[in-house]
């Protein structure tokens, strides 16, 4: 591993091999909390290997002990909970938490696990591991990104506002809807990183992927709305890093990482023979294509030069008449994680929301401390720092920050007056989190 480690090999096999499934009943309980943080500390070893350009033993351990289906299954699994548990809960009545950092590490794991997959899916060889889990890491990224296009045509994403007289809970409904957004974009570089394996995807896999839910003209909308991208206060910004940033003049011209995403994953899904024998060009399909001949610009082709070669098959396309769809039979695998996960739980939301509420998410003041003491243990700030892709932002407006809390060495600030400004909303959190730093 690199020089700053935060798993010693040994002890990164054994974290891996313990990764295992949760029903959606146990999610926020101790054994799954453990295998959260497990799973944080796995995720910053691995930024930290592929940063170092050396060995990625997190992404060998995950293929060699077979635990990629496992990632898949607990990301659908907490997906399904936040979609139809987490709503339940913020109805709930008698519920009305002072601390929502329980709720929250549960909100969050889905962020984590995209994270860790989009780190080790550059290699294709965990791709082939996931076996038929691949349909349904498929389905979950046709989801995020129809949400991601949807979400741009009404308005773009949400943003990180402070709170007007806000309840905890509305707060963290908030904090969800944002982290909802950052979750879409790690979806389309996992599904960028899925494309490079087309050649070798099976029938069922690229059928899903063209004929089920047709990717190629769902990216063609995302490079019409661009949601990475925004106006504000007559500055054009983009999202990178993690935060929104503004982009000077000469550099608006610049692709940015994400629209390059969204680009090479049109050139795997049609330019690739597999992929193109399969592909049924339909009217609809071929006018939603030749969209792409307008972003075409000598600019783009200069910073990739393989777009000729899309390029050169759109030109063909125009010229080339559209064929009805094809009704050939076709016995094919689908997924079944969703489904499977649904049927388990359906009409037993209401329940499971009540049981978390009472043995989950009202934790005693105590249980909250030692939470804090060992979230302190997995989160090093020398490996924070060493992950981090640039400074970080200002907690409160945003820029790029200097000064960290003295209390709790948590939270970043750009002037002694944000810090001011922000206290109110960051207090309970340092005052938690300096608690456990001392419990140590």
């Amino acid at each position: 591993m690199g020089d700053l480690e935060l798993l010693l090999p040994g002890e990164a096999d054994v974290l891996v091999r313990r990764l295992r499934s949760f029903p959606l009943l146990e999610m926020g309980s101790g054994g799954w909390i453990q295998q959260h943080e497990n799973l944080e500390k796995l995720n910053m070893q691995a930024i930290l290997d592929a940063t170092a350009s050396q060995s990625e033993p997190i992404q060998e351990l995950l293929v060699t002990h077979g635990k990629i289906p496992t990632l898949v299954e607990e990301l659908i699994a907490v997906e399904m909970w936040k979609q139809k548990v987490f709503p339940v809960l913020c109805r709930l009545e008698d519920f009305k938490p002072q601390n929502t950092f329980p709720i929250y590490m549960v909100v969050h794991h889905e962020a984590s696990i995209i994270n860790l997959l989009e780190t080790v899916f550059f290699h294709k060889e965990v791709c082939e591991s996931a076996e038929d889990t691949v349909l349904d890491l498929i389905d979950y990224c046709h989801r995020k990104l129809t949400l991601l296009v949807a979400r741009s045509s009404h308005g773009g994403p949400p943003e990180e506002e402070e709170p007007q007289y806000s309840t905890p809970m509305q707060e963290l409904q908030k904090q969800a809807e944002v982290m909802e957004f950052e979750i879409a974009l790690k979806a389309l570089s996992v599904l960028r990183y899925i494309t490079d394996c087309v050649d070798s995807l099976s029938l069922s896999t690229l059928n899903r992927m063209l004929s089920t839910h047709n990717l190629p003209c769902l990216l063609v909308e995302l490079l019409e709305h661009s949601p990475w991208s925004r106006q504000k206060g007559g500055k054009r910004q983009r999202f990178e890093g993690g935060r929104w940033q503004t982009v000077g003049p000469s550099e608006q011209q610049k692709l940015s990482k994400l629209d390059g995403q969204v680009w090479i994953a049109l050139y795997n899904l049609l330019l690739s023979h597999e992929a193109r024998a399969r592909y049924c060009l339909t009217s609809f399909a071929k006018g939603q294509l030749l969209k792409l001949r307008a972003f075409l610009t000598d600019t783009l082709l200069d910073q990739l030069p393989n777009l000729a070669d899309l390029q050169g098959f759109l030109a063909h396309l125009a010229l080339t008449e559209t064929q009805p769809p094809k009704k050939d039979l076709v016995l094919e695998q689908i997924p079944e994680i969703w489904e499977r996960l649904e049927r388990e739980n359906r009409g037993k939301w209401q329940a499971i929301a009540k049981h978390q509420l009472q043995h989950v998410f009202s934790p005693s003041e105590q249980d909250l401390r030692l939470q804090a003491q060992r979230w302190a243990e997995t989160y090093r700030l020398d490996v924070l720092e060493a992950v981090a892709p640039e400074r970080p932002p200002c907690a409160y407006c945003s820029a790029e920050a200097s000064k960290r809390c003295s209390r709790c060495q948590n939270e970043w600030y750009c002037c002694r007056e944000c810090q001011v400004k922000h206290w109110e909303k960051h207090r309970k959190a340092c005052v938690l989190a300096a608690q456990g730093d001392r419990a140590k």
